[in-house]
């Protein structure tokens, strides 16, 4: 309650210094959220979402993913892809091929990656940039806990939330969004094709759980 008090003066604070001055928000990411600025995508919809409420005219809402982007290459491209835009928050959501290129031995260990995202946490907190996290979501649809890596997306997600409380920053917990979903969509316990076309990159329905999950948290300022 705290966190979203303060989140709230920090915006309101801004429209009273300037009230023409639009909320800049950027999605960091991968290739998921490359996608999501296609026709059907997540940003997509939740652009169409924020004109048929009406105030869309109060946001900058810019996609700045990359596809096969990790961690550390979100820190790397961080001053110019995010800092240098000014933005007043910041949606993370990395994770996905950190853990899923580790069957071919180019994924980040755990200890990397935490690192990694503490590094970017401070670095954007430094410049008075809202944060919210994003746990990765999954590497396959099994809700039986079956797919190969989800053993692993569990342990990073835990990391994602952990630094989120230290850090004060806003979560989305797709993970566990994803699988309450899944429970209840996915009865055949199919591997893909309930929220996503490949076991990883989203659907239309896919995006469109995701667009009203971010909706919330804009809805909350």
């Amino acid at each position: 309650m705290v966190k979203k008090i303060l989140a709230i003066a920090f915006l309101l604070s801004i429209m009273a210094m300037n009230p023409d001055k639009k909320i800049k928000i950027i999605f960091f990411g991968d290739s998921i959220t490359q996608m999501g600025t296609d026709k059907g995508g997540y940003i997509d919809l939740l652009k169409d979402a924020l004109e048929k409420k009406g105030t869309a005219s109060q946001y900058e809402i810019i996609g700045s993913g990359v596809g096969y982007n990790k961690v550390y290459d979100l820190y790397l491209r961080m001053d110019d892809d995010v800092l240098a835009k000014n933005p007043d928050k910041v949606f993370i959501w990395i994770g996905v091929n950190d853990v899923g290129h580790k069957i071919s031995g180019t994924g980040t260990d755990p200890d990397k990656f935490e690192k990694f995202y503490e590094a970017i946490i401070k670095k954007m907190q430094d410049k008075k940039i809202l944060l919210v996290l994003c746990t990765p979501a999954v590497i396959g649809e099994r809700t039986d806990y079956t797919n190969q890596q989800d053993g692993d997306l569990n342990y990073y997600s835990a990391m994602i939330r952990n630094l989120a409380r230290k850090f004060n920053c806003a979560v989305v917990d797709f993970r566990k969004i994803f699988h309450d979903y899944e429970a209840e969509h996915n009865p055949d316990n199919k591997e893909s094709g309930i929220l996503t076309t490949d076991r990883i990159h989203l659907n239309g329905e896919g995006n469109k759980l995701v667009a009203e999950e971010v909706m919330k948290i804009l809805s909350d300022q």
